[in-house]
């Protein structure tokens, strides 16, 4: 297994394949434009340090920005608009401003400011909203609760589905967790691999009509994973809260028909978990078993077997461990522990007819052509919370080498590198290439976005 590179060793983002760059530094200044700021959402760290608050380059002095419509005259933003398509890129502008950097997952969104090793916050992406103020419709996102409560979740399996909530979600972040005037910061936001294009658009929306951003930037979750550990090339593994991704990525460049997804994921597993709870302890029915309790359970207590029918059928193996849930309520977990993360690799243990994530991997680098398939299994980059479990790791890699061999593919070795980490690993990558001072020319401007519309998000991002 390889070892990751640390944060200060790490080199990406040139526009040359393989760079061989010098990291400019945790808080590269970042010029971008600004529009008038809203009337009383000053951020509170402006004139003074936040406790946990913004990071500014001017600590005590309000930042300068500019009046609509911006720096440029229709010309030059033709001209610069016609650059950004020949080259992908977008000029820098004027803010004394470093970006926020945000990870939206099914699960937990995380945010952060570029150049700092850790989120500042992780939050959970479902909202509680009143039921009567939106209707849960059968087939609708979200959920009917008790008391005329629904829980909204704007993200399902990696897709936007509510942007309502996930509007709600963003101004929850910037506004009430960062405390930070969105007007007056550039935003980079990180996209699911399997998204639709229109996702795209819409997001741009939200970030320039809604919030108001001078400047946004997005980018897949498996390019800011893989940059997380300082490579440009290889296959990304992704395992989340709501979907698992496998993603070749070539100097810096997705193969998107490489790309293989699957909806079996952390959420499924937990409640995978609770139905084998109930199923070896009937008397659990008449218990209540929050969700966050069943996460606790399946983060403290559960691993991934490297030979799961041997375990299965050896009681001596199981390990029973027990665990106090209160309210006079305690479960004891035997099999069920390396029972509840199997479905990733045999998702027909809930009925489904999918190949397990190992089996995913291995067809994505068959998709890529043979001259690139040894360079990208050399670094198999694993990401997101579901890969954590303990033996994950070592199962995926056994695996792998299995499916090689079995299809005369013994040449191909693949190298996994799991970082300690890896749970944040999409956050961390996106922190690292927006702290960048050779990334900067690569945003799209709210004055680009306002000349050309969402669709030039399709020229500046691909």
């Amino acid at each position: 297994m390889q070892t990751a590179t640390t944060f200060e060793n790490w080199n990406y983002f040139k526009s040359s394949p393989e760079p061989n760059l010098k990291t400019r530094g945790r808080g590269q200044e970042l010029r971008t434009l600004s529009s008038p700021s809203r009337q009383g959402l000053r951020p509170k760290g402006q004139s003074q340090e936040l406790k946990g608050g913004p990071p500014s380059r001017s600590a005590g002095v309000e930042p300068q920005t500019e009046a609509r419509p911006g720096l440029w005259g229709r010309d030059q933003a033709k001209k610069v608009a016609s650059a950004s398509r020949s080259r992908g890129v977008c000029p820098p502008t004027s803010l004394n401003h470093i970006a926020v950097v945000v990870d939206q997952g099914s699960g937990f969104t995380k945010a952060g400011f570029a150049g700092e090793d850790q989120p500042r916050l992780v939050l959970k992406s479902s909202s509680l909203v009143p039921s009567w103020d939106r209707p849960v419709l059968p087939g609708a996102p979200g959920c009917e609760l008790a008391g005329g409560v629904a829980r909204a979740h704007p993200i399902k399996h990696g897709e936007v589905v509510d942007w309502e909530a996930l509007e709600g979600l963003w101004e929850r972040l910037l506004i009430g967790g960062l405390q930070v005037c969105p007007e007056q910061w550039p935003v980079l936001v990180s996209d699911s691999p399997s998204a639709p294009p229109s996702s795209r658009e819409r997001v741009a929306e939200l970030l320039f009509e809604a919030l108001e951003v001078p400047a946004c930037h997005m980018a897949s979750t498996a390019l800011l994973a893989l940059c997380s550990t300082g490579a440009f090339s290889g296959l990304v593994v992704e395992a989340g809260a709501g979907v698992c991704h496998a993603t070749p990525i070539y100097a810096g460049h997705l193969w998107q028909k490489a790309t293989f997804r699957m909806d079996v994921a952390g959420t499924t597993l937990s409640r995978y978990l609770r139905d084998l709870l109930v199923a070896a302890c009937p008397d659990l029915l008449q218990q209540t078993l929050p969700r966050k309790a069943i996460t606790q359970l399946k983060k403290r207590c559960c691993y991934v077997s490297l030979d799961f029918e041997g375990d299965l059928h050896n009681p001596a193996r199981h390990h029973p461990v027990s665990f106090y849930l209160g309210n006079r309520c305690s479960v004891c977990l035997s099999s069920e522990r390396f029972r509840c993360p199997e479905p990733i690799f045999r998702p027909g243990l809930l009925g489904q007819s999918e190949p397990g994530l190992p089996t995913l991997a291995f067809q994505a680098l068959q998709r890529v052509p043979a001259t690139l398939r040894t360079r990208l299994a050399d670094t198999v980059v694993l990401a997101g919370g579901s890969t954590l479990f303990p033996g994950f790791t070592e199962r995926l890699e056994m695996e792998l080498e299995a499916q090689c061999q079995r299809l005369g593919s013994g040449a191909l070795q693949a190298r996994l590198v799991a970082k300690p980490g890896r749970g944040t690993a999409v956050w961390t990558g996106g922190s690292m290439v927006a702290s960048l001072h050779s990334f900067q020319r690569r945003w799209m401007t709210r004055a680009l976005y306002q000349e050309y519309g969402s669709r030039l998000v399709h020229e500046v991002f691909n």
